[in-house]
Parts: structure tokens; sequence; C-alpha cells
């Protein structure tokens, strides 16, 4: 952890009277009930979603010297997302999957049981994403990052581009930049990382009362998640 996290989890420890491996154990416990959560949420994308890869890893390693490689073609673990620009509720939305690799063979199928035909997708000119048009996907728009496209305008005059998953992904890695070692727990921190973000606050609380709401209606969910896993739980140890 870096010295502003490590100093707020001992504050943690000491106000709750816990000792760190029963904090450690408590948060383990939550993040496990979100992934176990966020993996049940069937809801499909529509209207405009942007989707994107990255990769995940340390910036240095241990006995390498040389400048590591960056993107695509790097031995850091490789992420796909998706993102709905706004739902009903004008929230943006997000999903992630760990992949193995981001090969069209692998992708495709991703894209196809999340994302409506009828969406708008914008992209950006990686080659796995030329097949979305042959699937079906005729709303396809890409930028070419090459050529410092990151947005464009459309002939409707909507704005084309990824920086709404480029968002997301600056997000994740900064809080998993707070932990030393979350390899092991890679995928409960991400998709962590992605329930906050699609629970996070209104781009405008207008006042006190509209954040206490936020704080009660998420701790309500929070604990909506954590009930159903520990259902689940039971019902896997029968």
């Amino acid at each position: 952890m870096n010295t502003s996290t490590h100093q707020n989890y001992i504050q943690r420890c000491s106000f709750l009277q816990f000792n760190r491996n029963t904090i450690n154990n408590y948060f383990l416990f939550f993040r496990q009930a979100i992934y176990y959560h966020q993996l049940l949420e069937c809801q499909r994308f529509g209207g405009t979603v942007e989707i994107d890869e990255s990769y995940f890893g340390a910036s240095r390693q241990r006995g390498f010297h040389g400048k590591l490689k960056r993107g695509r073609g790097t031995q850091k673990q490789p992420v796909f997302g998706i993102i709905q620009r706004f739902d009903e509720n004008n929230k943006k939305l997000v999903f992630t999957q760990i992949v193995d690799d981001c090969k069209k063979d692998t992708l495709i199928p991703i894209i196809q049981g999340k994302v409506e035909l009828t969406a708008t997708i914008n992209a950006d000119s990686w080659k796995s994403y030329d097949a979305l048009v042959s699937v079906g996907y005729d709303k396809l728009f890409r930028v070419n990052h090459g050529k410092n496209e990151f947005a464009l305008k459309g002939e409707d005059g909507a704005t084309i581009t990824v920086n709404g998953m480029e968002s997301f992904w600056s997000f994740s890695k900064r809080r998993l930049n707070k932990f030393n070692g979350y390899k092991a727990n890679f995928d409960f921190h991400l998709k962590e990382c992605e329930w906050r973000w699609n629970h996070s606050p209104p781009e405008k609380t207008q006042s006190k009362k509209d954040l206490e709401k936020y704080v009660f209606d998420l701790e309500t969910d929070l604990l909506h998640i954590i009930k159903i896993y520990i259902k689940y739980l039971k019902s896997i140890s029968n």
C-alpha cells in the first residue's frame, strides 16, 4: 500500500478495534460477494456503447532493467471492457471481463453476449473489431489513436470516442495502484472497481439530503449483495 492508504488502513483497524487479518478477511469477503453479484448481472447494453481493451500489471518487474512494453504484446493481464454511455437513469454502466488475449475469436462472442445488435458501437482501430460488421453490428464507428484521433464528430453530430472506457481504465488503475500484490485476487478487485463505477454518486449532488440518500441506497444495495452471497454459500455447502 502507498503511505496514504496504509495510514487510512491503520486508522480503520484502530477505530473498529480489529486486527489486520480480521479486517483483510472482511474486505476479501465483501469483494467476493460483489464479484458474485457482478457475474449475475445479465443486463444487455444498447444505445451507444464503447468497447476497449486494457492491460493490467506492474510497471516494473524484479530483475528486469529494460523498459517494459506497454499495450498489446505485453506480458500484462489483458482485460476487455464495454461501457454503455447512459441508461434510463442517465448513468454510465461498465462491464469488464478478464481475457486470455484480445483476438477476435475471444472478443466478438463477449460483445455478442452483452451488446444489442441495434446498438451504436464506438471502438478504436484494433483489428479484432473489424469482424463486428460481419456479425450484424452495422453501426460501428472508429477512432484511430495512432493518428491522434481521440474524439470525432459523426454525421449525426454524435461524438465518436472511447474516452468513457479510458476513464474507467484510469479509475481502476489508480485504485489498484494503492495495493501491493493484488494480482492473486485481481478478479475480485476488478469487479469491485466495476461495481464502484456503476454505483458512483450523481455528477451533480444538489444537497446534503441527496448525498445522504445516495449513501443509504449504496449501503442497502451492498447489504442485499452480501445476503445473496451468503445464501449462495449455504446452498453449495449443503
